[in-house]
C-alpha cells in the first residue's frame, strides 16, 4: 500500500510538473508574440525622436534641439501624453508632434495588447501557425502520425510517460483534437506525407516518430521521408500484414508492429527506445518481453529485482552487466546505472515500468 501511495504521490508531481512546463513553454510563445509589437513602438519611438531632434534644431526650438536622447525622451513622453514643456512649440511641424505621436504609440500598444489577450484567454482555438510553433520549442521529442482511436490512446501513454509529442492529422476528430490540446499536445493539421509537415512537427530534432495511421503504405512513405530528414530517428509503424513487418524490422530497422496483436502502452514503450517483443497469449494474458536499459536518471536505481518483481507485476527474466548476462538475478540484487534488464509482463506492467525508468 505505502509503495502504490508513493507511486501515486510521483504521478501526480509529474502531472503538476508537465502542467507547469506547457504553461511556461505557451507563455514564452505569447511572450514572442508580443515582441513585434514592442518592437514597432521601439522604431516608432527612435525614429519619431530622430525627425523631432532634426526638426527642432532646424526651427530652433528649445526642447529636444539639444541633443539626440533629449529629443527622444520628448516623444516618449508625447506617446504617453505626458510633454517635457508646458506650452506648445512655436512651429506647426513640432506641434503635429503633440498630437500624432499619442495616436500612434497608443494604437501599437493596444493592438499588441489585444492581440495577446486574444492568444492568452483563447487557447484552444489558437491557428495552424500557433501549434506548429508550439511543435518548434520540442527538443528530441516523439511526433505520431494518426490521431485515431489507436492514435490518441499512444498519444495519452506517451503523455503519462512524461514524453513531448507533436501530432500530424489530416482529418482529426474535434473531440480527439481538444482532449490532446487539453494535455499541452500541438495537432497540426496536415498531410504528413508533405515534407513541410513533417519540419513543422520537429522531425529533424526528434527522437521517434510513431505511424498509427490505417493505411500501410502511406506509414511506409512517411518513415522513408522521416528517416530521408533524421536518419537516426526511430520509427514505429503500424502494419497489418505481420511478414512484411518483420521484412521491414530486418532491411530498414524500422519497429513494425500489428495495432490487433499489440496495446497502445506497447507502441509507446517502442518510441520510448525500449524493445518489446510481440506478446503471446498465456491463458488469456498477453505477455511482452521488454528490453530496457538503466541511465542515471532512472527511478529504478537501487532496488532490488525482488521488489521490481513485487512493485510493477513483472519477472525480471534476465540482468546483464558488463557484456554479462544473468538469466536468474537473484532477488536481493540490487539494480546500477548501465543495467540490462530484460523483463516479461503484461503491456500496461511494461508501461509502469518504463515509465519509473524514465524518471526525473
Amino acid at each position: 500500500m505505502h509503495t502504490r501511495t508513493q507511486k501515486r504521490n510521483q504521478q501526480n508531481r509529474h502531472g503538476r510538473i508537465r502542467r507547469l512546463r506547457a504553461i511556461w513553454r505557451d507563455t514564452l510563445l505569447l511572450v514572442r508574440e508580443f515582441i513585434r509589437p514592442l518592437t514597432f513602438f521601439a522604431l516608432a519611438i527612435i525614429g519619431g525622436g530622430l525627425l523631432y531632434f532634426q526638426l527642432a534644431r532646424f526651427f530652433g526650438e528649445d526642447v529636444g534641439s539639444n541633443n539626440l536622447m533629449e529629443a527622444t525622451y520628448q516623444v516618449l513622453g508625447l506617446t504617453f501624453l505626458q510633454p517635457l514643456g508646458d506650452h506648445l512649440p512655436e512651429h506647426v511641424p513640432l506641434q503635429l508632434f503633440y498630437f500624432i505621436m499619442p495616436l500612434i504609440g497608443i494604437s501599437i500598444l493596444a493592438q499588441g495588447l489585444a492581440d495577446f489577450g486574444l492568444l492568452f484567454f483563447n487557447r484552444r482555438e489558437r491557428s495552424k501557425e500557433w501549434e506548429m510553433a508550439v511543435a518548434s520549442t520540442f527538443q528530441n521529442h516523439i511526433v505520431l502520425v494518426g490521431l485515431g482511436h489507436l492514435g490518441y490512446r499512444v498519444t495519452k501513454n506517451l503523455f503519462e510517460l512524461d514524453r513531448d509529442v507533436a501530432v500530424i492529422e489530416l482529418n482529426p476528430d474535434e473531440d480527439l483534437i481538444a482532449e490532446a490540446q487539453a494535455m499541452g499536445i500541438p495537432v497540426l493539421k496536415d498531410d504528413a506525407r508533405r515534407e513541410v509537415a513533417l519540419h513543422a512537427a520537429g522531425v529533424p530534432k526528434a527522437r521517434a516518430i510513431i505511424l498509427c495511421t490505417q493505411n500501410d503504405s502511406m506509414n511506409l512513405q512517411i518513415a522513408f521521408k522521416a528517416r530521408r530528414l533524421n536518419p537516426q530517428i526511430r520509427v514505429v509503424l503500424r502494419i497489418f500484414d505481420d511478414d512484411f513487418g518483420h521484412s521491414l524490422q530486418d532491411q530498414f530497422g524500422f519497429r513494425a508492429m500489428s495495432a490487433t496483436g499489440m496495446a497502445a502502452p506497447t507502441f509507446a514503450a517502442a518510441a520510448a527506445d525500449v524493445d518489446v517483443t510481440r506478446p503471446i497469449t498465456v491463458e488469456g494474458e498477453a505477455l511482452s518481453l521488454a528490453r530496457l536499459k538503466l541511465e542515471s536518471a532512472s527511478g529504478l536505481l537501487d532496488l532490488s529485482v525482488s521488489e521490481i518483481e513485487q512493485n510493477y507485476d513483472v519477472s525480471v527474466v534476465l540482468l546483464r552487466e558488463d557484456g554479462r548476462s544473468d538469466f536468474h538475478p537473484a532477488g536481493a540484487r540490487k539494480l546500477q546505472q548501465g543495467h540490462v534488464l530484460g523483463v516479461l509482463g503484461g503491456p500496461e506492467q511494461i508501461n509502469r515500468l518504463v515509465d519509473a525508468n524514465y524518471e526525473r
